[in-house]
């Protein structure tokens, strides 16, 4: 899986979610994105912005295991980080350059996520 955008906000709900997507919409083509989903309320803002997404709960078992690996990570990382918000961001951009570009997945045959999207 190919993380495209990571960001931070002060709270949950479909307001934050709707600048996420928004955001990634104007980075990326997401014409032919498929997003799973695991509430309606993400499924308001994606049919908002003009984007699929559905309830899959074969698929998001794999998205949840990986969501959890991912919370593991930032949870150590939020336990001992003393710095700024922006410092964060710029700690979760080297994560996700790091995780898409450099890291070789044994899932993937040895390529990163970036090699195997781009083939």
């Amino acid at each position: 899986m190919l993380i495209p955008d990571v960001a931070l906000f002060g709270r949950h709900g479909t307001d934050p979610a709707d600048a996420f997507l928004h955001r990634l919409q104007q980075k990326h083509d997401l014409a032919d994105t498929e997003f799973l989903v695991d509430s309606y309320g993400y499924r308001t803002v994606l049919s908002r912005l003009g984007l699929i997404g559905h309830l899959d709960y074969t698929d998001s078992n794999h998205i949840e295991k990986w969501v959890h690996t991912l919370k593991m990570r930032i949870d150590r990382f939020h336990h001992s980080w003393v710095g700024s918000r922006p410092s964060a961001r710029e700690w979760l951009e080297q994560f996700m350059h790091y995780y898409n570009r450099q890291r070789p997945h044994q899932a993937l045959d040895g390529k990163t996520p970036a090699q195997e999207v781009e083939n």
